[in-house]
């Protein structure tokens, strides 16, 4: 488990308790913070390995991890539970998301001073080894993933029009699929 799925202790040991009943019920941990401040929050958000979650999914994802939570009782505070899609500007917390989104423009932050400097943003160009590469003004480089701090994808018009195209092309094409539309005229005097 990386740091960037599950950062702090317990963000690890939460992580630990609720990944066999996210990834039982056909889905992948991408993220998960317990978040302080005068209430808590334990956010998870999570995807399908093929991505797309819908509202259904995390509602059922946050059923099951409740039950587990429940039992395990792992938080002493009272705290909101909080499952969600990773969005469109999606946090890239494993090695393959930097592959499945090659092309797309990213902010990457690292633990310690590379080149002097700790913050990269270009176009993304794959992954090779442990590597992430990254496309910046310099020309592309390479970064260890373990020197990862934080990832996430940019939101421009390209990947707002690669999310719809992944959207239309999940959506059945079978008219069958749909329900009938039922029509109801009231009767004229």
């Amino acid at each position: 488990m990386t740091d960037l799925i599950a950062k702090t202790a317990i963000d690890r040991r939460l992580a630990e308790i609720v990944t066999p009943s996210i990834e039982g019920l056909g889905f992948e941990l991408v993220r998960i913070r317990l978040m302080g401040g005068l209430y808590k929050t334990l956010q998870i958000m999570a995807d399908r390995p093929e991505g797309g979650i819908d509202v259904d999914d995390c509602g059922r994802i946050s059923v099951a991890v409740s039950a587990v939570l429940d039992v395990e009782d792992p938080i002493i505070e009272a705290y909101t539970l909080e499952v969600s899609s990773p969005g469109i500007d999606r946090p890239l917390t494993r090695l393959k998301d930097f592959a499945n989104w090659e092309g797309h423009e990213a902010r990457i932050e690292t633990d310690e001073l590379i080149d002097g400097r700790r913050r990269f943003k270009g176009v993304l160009r794959g992954t090779e080894a442990d590597e992430v590469l990254i496309e910046i003004e310099e020309g592309t480089i390479g970064l260890k993933f373990d020197w990862l701090s934080d990832a996430k994808l940019v939101l421009t018009d390209e990947l707002i029009t690669e999310m719809l195209r992944q959207k239309k092309a999940a959506q059945p094409t079978d008219p069958a699929a749909f329900d009938d539309i039922e029509e109801e005229f009231p009767e004229e005097e």
